[in-house]
C-alpha cells in the first residue's frame, strides 16, 4: 500500500526531474566522448559512489538471487536508455531530445496496465493523446530534426519500462540497493555498447570522436553525472516510487523538456532557440503535467462513489 505523497515529495519529484533536465546539457558538454563511453563511466563511476555509501551504512546488498538477476537486466535496459538519451542530443539537439522524452507517458498508459495488470484508464490514454498533440506543434515544422526525435522517443520508451519495473522492486528492496544492482548491470551493457561502437569506429573515420576522457573538464563533468544525476537523483527517484503510482512519476517527469530547454538555452544560446510552435507544444505538456492530479483525484473520488455490483 503507497502512502500519500507530502508537498516535500513533489517538491523533491520536480528537483530531480530538474537534474534529469540538466544531464543532455552535461551530455553535450562532454562531447566528443561516445555516447556508449559516456554512460559507461557514468555507471563505471555510480557504482562506485553508491558501493561508498552502502559501505558506510554498513548496509546489506542481499537479494534473492532471482531479484539480483532481473535488477541487472534492468539495468542492461537503463544503459539502452541512457546511450540513445544521449545520442538524440547530438544528432538532433538538447531541445528536441528531452520534448521526445515527453512521450514517456503515452508509453507508460499502454505499458502499464500490461506489465502490472491493471486495467486500462481513460484518463491515462487521452493525457499520453494530449502530450502527443503537443508534440505534434513542437516538430509540425521541424522535420529536419526527425531521426534525433525517433531516438528520443524510443529512449523514452525504454524509460518508462524500467520505471514501471522498478515500482515493483522499490516495495520489496531499498532504493540504493535497487540501484546499485542496476548500475552494475548497466554498466556490463553500457560496455558492451562501446565495445561495438568502438570495433565500428573505423567505418567512420571521418568522425572526430573520443572513447575514453582525456581533460579535467570531462572527468569533472562525468563527475557531476554520476554523483549528483545517478547516485543521488536515481536512488531518489527510486524511493520517491514507494508514494507515487509510475504513472504519476513519468508524467511528472514530462516537465524535463520544459526544466532542460529553460536551461538548454541559458548554456548554448542561439544554438538553442526554436520556433513558436515549439514552445507552444512545451505549454501543452506542462498543463497536462499540472492538470492530471487534479482530474485523477476527482475521477479517483467519482469512482469510489459509483455502487458495486453484487
Amino acid at each position: 500500500m503507497k502512502s500519500s505523497p507530502s508537498l516535500a515529495d513533489y517538491l523533491q519529484l520536480h528537483f530531480i526531474v530538474l537534474i534529469w533536465g540538466f544531464t543532455a546539457i552535461l551530455g553535450k558538454l562532454l562531447e566528443p566522448l561516445d555516447s556508449s563511453a559516456v554512460v559507461l563511466f557514468r555507471t563505471v563511476l555510480a557504482v562506485l559512489g553508491m558501493g561508498a555509501v552502502l559501505m558506510a551504512r554498513k548496509q546489506t546488498i542481499r537479494v534473492p538471487s532471482a531479484d539480483r538477476w532481473r535488477l541487472l537486466a534492468t539495468g542492461g535496459i537503463i544503459a539502452l536508455h541512457w546511450v540513445t538519451f544521449f545520442l538524440a542530443a547530438r544528432v538532433a539537439n538538447v531541445s528536441v531530445c528531452l520534448a521526445g522524452m515527453a512521450t514517456s507517458s503515452l508509453w507508460a498508459s499502454f505499458l502499464e496496465p500490461i506489465l502490472l495488470r491493471r486495467r486500462v484508464r481513460p484518463i491515462e490514454v487521452v493525457m499520453g493523446a494530449v502530450v502527443m498533440a503537443g508534440l505534434y506543434l513542437i516538430f509540425r515544422f521541424e522535420f529536419d530534426k526527425v531521426v534525433g526525435l525517433a531516438i528520443a522517443v524510443f529512449s523514452a520508451m525504454l524509460s518508462s519500462l524500467f520505471t514501471i519495473i522498478n515500482s515493483r522492486f522499490t516495495q520489496r528492496l531499498d532504493a540504493l540497493v535497487i540501484s546499485f544492482y542496476e548500475m552494475m548491470g548497466a554498466s556490463v551493457g553500457a560496455f558492451g555498447m562501446w565495445l561495438v561502437v568502438k570495433a565500428a569506429d573505423p567505418l567512420e573515420a571521418n568522425r572526430v570522436i573520443q572513447f575514453v576522457p582525456n581533460t579535467f573538464l570531462q572527468w569533472l563533468w562525468l563527475l557531476v553525472l554520476s554523483l549528483v544525476c545517478t547516485v543521488y537523483a536515481y536512488s531518489a527517484a527510486i524511493r520517491l516510487l514507494r508514494k507515487f503510482s509510475p504513472y504519476l512519476a513519468i508524467l511528472t517527469v514530462n516537465l524535463e523538456p520544459v526544466y532542460g530547454i529553460l536551461l538548454a538555452v541559458l548554456f548554448f544560446g542561439t544554438a538553442e532557440r526554436m520556433t513558436l510552435g515549439f514552445y507552444l507544444g512545451t505549454l501543452v505538456i506542462l498543463a497536462t503535467v499540472l492538470v492530471y492530479p487534479f482530474l485523477n483525484s476527482r475521477l479517483t473520488k467519482a469512482e469510489a462513489r459509483l455502487p458495486t455490483s453484487t
